[in-house]
């Protein structure tokens, strides 16, 4: 061996070269061969959600929870988030252009006023109707921009619900289940904040006493009798025919 060579010059001469593509994955440390699957559904959890920090974990186990505030509850049950009035704000836009589209699609395929006959065709619906519809769900849709706007978490469900079922009941059956779906969401939390804001502060609906519970009629104590004793009051006994004296004629 000459002086003043290392051996692993000799060996590093003799590997083969590697191609760019070749390098290229190595260069690229996410597409190595070595890391390990991830599972779908954490890859779209991470995508979707907000990834919790390593440390939060055990913060939130150390620390004592902390129960909200009256005023905080009471602004919950008041006003939408910004998630709710976000998807509020999307949703609006989005049914108008539903609404559209849906109105045009039923004037094209509405069929033909006569039949081949002559005779009117039961099945074909005015074009006036279509373009009263066609108002009636882009005012749903303005009602639905404007509630979310003010952030009344109440009427936006009601609203969406409302605009879900006009559209489900026109076979559009994919352009309502989301409106419903969403519409039902807000209702459940509307429900959820009033009644968390409703146990905060005592104030809970008053209901009916029902039989068998403390308060309902069974749990009611009974008036006590008056300690005046009053003899029962007795008829006379009416006299029969038979018992009756019978009366002597005197001769006088």
């Amino acid at each position: 061996m000459p002086a003043g060579r290392d051996p692993d010059d000799s060996q590093g001469a003799a590997s083969p070269k590697l191609r760019f593509s070749q390098r290229l994955i190595l260069a690229l440390p996410h597409l190595k061969h070595d890391k390990e699957k991830v599972p779908l559904t954490d890859r779209l959890r991470k995508a979707v959600l907000k990834p919790e920090e390593p440390g939060a974990a055990s913060d939130r186990a150390k620390s004592p929870v902390k129960a909200s505030s009256v005023e905080d509850l009471e602004e919950a049950a008041k006003f939408a988030n910004d998630k709710e009035r976000l998807i509020g704000l999307m949703a609006a836009p989005i049914a108008a252009a539903v609404g559209i589209l849906v109105i045009n699609d039923l004037i094209s395929h509405d069929p033909s006023a006569f039949l081949k006959n002559g005779q009117p065709n039961k099945l074909h619906v005015s074009v006036t109707l279509y373009h009263d519809l066609v108002f009636v769900l882009l005012g749903m849709a303005v009602l639905m921009l404007a509630t979310a706007w003010f952030r009344k978490r109440l009427y936006l469900g009601m609203v969406m619900a409302l605009y879900g079922l006009a559209i489900f009941n026109l076979r559009y059956w994919g352009f309502g289940v989301p409106f419903v779906l969403f519409g039902a969401w807000l209702l459940v939390r509307a429900y959820r904040t009033q009644r968390d804001y409703r146990e905060a502060t005592g104030a809970k609906p008053a209901r009916q006493p029902a039989r068998g519970r403390p308060g309902g009629l069974a749990g009611r104590a009974r008036p006590e009798p008056a300690k005046r004793y009053t003899a029962p009051s007795s008829r006379p006994k009416r006299l029969s025919s038979r018992s009756r004296p019978v009366r002597e004629n005197r001769v006088g």
